[in-house]
Order: structure tokens, then sequence, then C-alpha cells
């Protein structure tokens, strides 16, 4: 296996790219002034997602979670702001905005004033954030079924799911590096769903006559 250094390097590397797919939104956004065809679910859940590992990552002082996740909430945390700003309707965006700190609030007091002991904390945070992942990643399943029934992969994003791919890949052997299940089971859905994807872009091709929406990991 690749050594520690190698693997976090690939890790850093592999999830940021992953990370700035979502920059096509954003320049998307600032064109047109507008959020028509933009998911904002994605960006709240990642956000929590990023997080919740940097915090997991502070615990356990693991450098390369917090150097991820920290550039990853900042950026999910840049394409909320501009989608609240260029959104028509900004009272669900400010309400699901507020519901994100309120849990937020509510995990940190959990996690830091009600469990004392820290090996349990650590524990509970990555199975929190074992089965939060494992979820995102299982999410857009739906829309693989449809993509079955339409035989058409235009909704789908090449990108977007070469660079799940390989993040997926490089932290499950990060984790077994580490002996850390936490960081190694939640990434396995990862790198399923992504060979998945590249059946259905075998399967069907897309079509070059129009352009696709990416479905968002």
């Amino acid at each position: 296996m690749a050594p520690l250094p190698l693997l976090a390097a690939a890790c850093l590397a592999c999830t940021l790219a992953m990370f700035g797919t979502g920059l096509s939104d954003l320049r998307q956004m600032l064109a047109t002034k507008s959020v028509e065809n933009i998911q904002f679910l994605p960006f709240l859940t990642t956000d929590v997602n990023n997080l919740s590992w940097l915090s997991y990552g502070c615990l356990k002082q693991d450098w390369t979670l917090i150097a991820v996740n920290t550039i990853g909430a900042a950026l999910q945390t840049l394409y909320i702001l501009a989608y609240l700003y260029y959104s028509p309707a900004k009272c669900p965006v400010l309400l699901h905005s507020l519901l994100l700190l309120a849990v937020l609030a509510a995990g940190y007091g959990y996690f830091t004033l009600l469990i004392a002991d820290a090996r349990t904390r650590l524990a509970r945070l990555g199975l929190f954030c074992s089965v939060f992942t494992i979820g995102m990643y299982l999410s857009p399943l739906a829309d693989l079924a449809k993509i079955v029934r339409s035989k058409s992969t235009r909704c789908l994003s090449f990108p977007l799911t070469i660079t799940t791919f390989l993040a997926s890949t490089s932290w499950t052997l990060y984790g077994l590096q580490l002996h850390d299940p936490y960081i190694t089971v939640p990434n396995v859905p990862g790198i399923v769903t992504s060979v998945v994807r590249f059946w259905l872009f075998w399967r069907y091709p897309p079509g070059q006559d129009k352009p696709y929406r990416p479905l968002h990991a």
C-alpha cells in the first residue's frame, strides 16, 4: 500500500477536485444572476458533511481531514451565500440555512457537553459522519434508476463521477492505512456508485445535441 503522506496528498487533491466541480454552478449564478436549474440541497448537505468531518479531524488531530474539510466547508458556504444572494425566494433558503446552524449547534452541544470521555466522543462523532456520508453517496440512486428507464445520461456529470471515484478510493485506502473504519466504510459506497455511473456512461453515451445538468453526489 502507498505511504501515508502520499495517500494524504491524494485525498487532498482528489477531494478538492470533487468540491471544485461546484464552481460551474457558481459561475452560472454569477453569469446569469439567477439560480435557475441549480439545486440548493447538495450545497447544504455537503456543508454539514464537511463541518462534521472537520470536527472529527480536530478530535482525531488528523491534519488531512482538517485541511480538506476546512477548504470544503469554505467552498460550500460560498456557494450557499451566492445562492442566497441570487435566489428570488430567500425565505426558504434562509430557513434551511438557519436549520443547518441549529443542527450544528445541537450537535456541538451533544458531543462536547454531554459526552465527557474523549474516546467515546470520537467514536460517536465518527459513526455520525459515516452514516451521513453513506446517505449522501446513496441518495442519487433514485436518479440512476430514472437514467436506466430513460436510457439517457445527459443529467450526469462525467467530471464529477471521475473525481468522486478517485476521492472515494483515496479515502478508503487512507482509512485502511489508519485502521479507521469510520473513514474506510463510508467511502466504499462512493466507489460503488461511481462504478455504476461509469457503466451507465458506457451503456448510454450522452448525446451531443443537448446540454445536460449534473446530478450532485
